[in-house]
């Protein structure tokens, strides 16, 4: 029950890899979560400083849905230095727990390879003009 709960449970945690935690694996699902619902949300996130999506950006290395619609998600930020590297793993969690049926969201942030343009969609450099 939401009685039940304190606004620390709904709020993402790192865990002992530094993975942004959200959430929690469910029993009962109504329907499995495809790739496409995962892009269209990473597709929602822009970052702050282009303005482009981090998905077209290139951002998003890996992810996978297991079986439970718990969501993993590896992702980069165009820079080490990136003044969002404390919020952006956050924001993609909470988007990406807002699926339907969302089990647990991990996130976890790396700079290996590092990112470079040549990421990116061809929508996002024909946007930046690369």
């Amino acid at each position: 029950m939401i009685e039940d709960k304190s606004l620390s449970d709904f709020m993402p945690k790192l865990n002992t890899e530094g993975e942004v935690v959200l959430g929690s694996t469910k029993e009962n699902i109504s329907h499995n979560i495809r790739k496409d619902e995962v892009v269209e949300k990473l597709s929602n996130i822009n970052d702050p400083e282009l303005g482009i999506n981090i998905y077209d950006l290139g951002l998003i290395y890996d992810f996978s849905i297991s079986s439970t619609n718990d969501i993993n998600i590896s992702m980069t930020l165009t820079t080490v230095n990136c003044p969002v590297a404390d919020s952006m793993p956050n924001d993609v969690a909470k988007e990406i727990a807002s699926i339907e049926d969302c089990g647990k969201v991990k996130v976890k942030l790396t700079f290996e390879p590092p990112w470079t343009k040549d990421m990116m969609s061809e929508e996002a450099k024909l946007a930046l003009g690369f």
